[in-house]
């Protein structure tokens, strides 16, 4: 593989960064009730530590299952992974 590889928190298949989603913590606005909310980092650039992932839902449903998404982010859980899933739903159409 030439150029960055990162792994993918659902199928921890590595892959190249460029074919992967970067996941981060969005900023606080006090809109989320119950945890704070991912977001899909379209360019790559938002500050903060962030996760990868396919862009499939597969690979996020089993991230949800492995509670891997906290993990990587180093949050506390629960996290509302909603853009997540609206983001990867409305790639597929």
């Amino acid at each position: 593989m030439a150029g960055p590889v990162r792994t993918c928190v659902g199928c921890r298949a590595r892959d190249l960064r460029s074919d992967l989603l970067r996941l981060v913590l969005a900023a606080s606005d006090g809109a989320t009730r119950g945890g704070s909310r991912v977001v899909v980092d379209v360019r790559g650039s938002l500050p903060g530590r962030g996760a990868w992932i396919h862009p499939d839902l597969a690979c996020l449903d089993h991230a949800v299952r492995r509670r891997a998404v906290p993990r990587a982010l180093r949050a506390a859980d629960p996290l509302d992974l909603t853009a997540v899933r609206t983001y990867l739903e409305e790639q597929d159409r």
